[in-house]
């Protein structure tokens, strides 16, 4: 009885260590029936195939000119994380949804995979308005943007040169070449920049010669109570029944980490260079107030144009954005949306 005990005790405390944490609402995976669903494939300008879910309203009108709006998943995820469950509620609010996958990740092509290339991220939110705009029953002068987490940063990228894009929405949004130049609260020194930078630059030579491909970042396989908080906060979505989803072809060793030798190229992009020439387009930066991210979100609002809003979510942090139903602020998404797209 003892021995039976103490195991027992032990599965409790491991259970609990990777158990995911379900409350507020957390409903990543959630199935709308107000809704339905299709798999879209079309390519971006560089014949790469880009594929997405089309989600419509249960009973809309095929034969009148519809908004839409295009949804972008977060960085190292796919759109069965997160951006699924955006795209499905604002369908129930009447517009018609695109979640894609960017290029290199998901179903969408790109090679390697997990390849980092935020010109061509950017690209493929230009792709979908090219896709959506094309349908005979959507309004092409009425498309807005929504950019999850590192999707919000490739969204401003590819508004500002991409006008169709009428209404601009970001959530938790990460500036992901910020977050790899400076490291949050720009904790990185430039000395540990340069010798990430030189470490990309000599696995290089590796590849080029036939060796093994390294990844880098993304999300740890294992916490413990001495974990970082941030790194705790990803584990909890990522690597537990809560949000973790391997796309086909990949491996649960693989989601998430983009490959090393490309993800210095971060560095290079510069988001909220000239995004005050979105203006007068409108955005809308959505945060937690407790997230980590929030300096991202504050320097976009900070830099941005007319019209635009901040809007801070009281007790939410980066990741509880992600699929907290109780918390994501859905009615002004929608409110925001048709404002801006009627």
């Amino acid at each position: 009885m003892r021995v039976l005990t103490m195991l027992l005790g032990l599965f409790v405390s491991s259970f609990a260590a990777t158990a995911a944490d379900m409350s507020n609402g957390a409903d990543n995976f959630y199935k709308s029936d107000k809704v339905t669903q299709q798999k879209v494939t079309f390519k971006n300008q560089y014949q790469m195939n880009v594929t997405g879910n089309l989600f419509m309203p249960k009973g809309m009108n095929e034969s009148a000119k519809n908004p839409a709006i295009v949804i972008g998943h977060p960085m190292g995820a796919v759109k069965e994380q997160s951006s699924n469950l955006y795209a499905q509620k604002l369908a129930e609010q009447g517009f018609v949804t695109l979640a894609i996958d960017i290029s290199f990740w998901g179903e969408s092509e790109g090679k390697p995979r997990n390849a980092v290339a935020p010109d061509i991220y950017a690209e493929d939110f230009s792709a979908a308005v090219d896709y959506l705009g094309t349908r005979p029953y959507i309004d092409k002068n009425r498309i807005g943007v929504l950019g999850i987490c590192g999707s919000g940063s490739f969204v401003i990228s590819a508004a500002k040169i991409d006008p169709r894009m009428k209404a601009i929405a970001t959530v938790s949004m990460y500036d992901m070449g910020s977050a790899n130049r400076h490291a949050l609260n720009n904790s990185l020194t430039l000395a540990h920049r340069k010798q990430i930078i030189a470490e990309a630059a000599e696995q290089r030579y590796s590849e080029f010669t036939g060796g093994e491909t390294k990844y880098t970042s993304g999300t740890p396989h294992k916490i413990d109570e001495n974990s970082p908080p941030v790194a705790k906060e990803f584990y909890d979505f990522y690597r537990t029944p809560r949000g973790e989803f391997t796309p086909k072809g990949s491996s649960p060793a693989l989601t998430t980490h983009p490959t090393l030798t490309s993800n210095v190229k971060f560095m290079n992009f510069y988001p909220f260079n000239d995004i005050e020439t979105i203006s007068p387009r409108p955005m809308l930066f959505i945060t937690g107030d407790q997230a980590h991210s929030k300096e991202f979100s504050e320097d976009a609002y900070k830099r941005a144009g007319q019209p635009k809003e901040l809007y801070i979510v009281p007790g939410a942090g980066h990741v509880d954005l992600y699929d907290r139903t109780d918390l994501i602020p859905f009615a002004k998404l929608t409110a925001f949306f048709k404002e801006n797209l009627k």
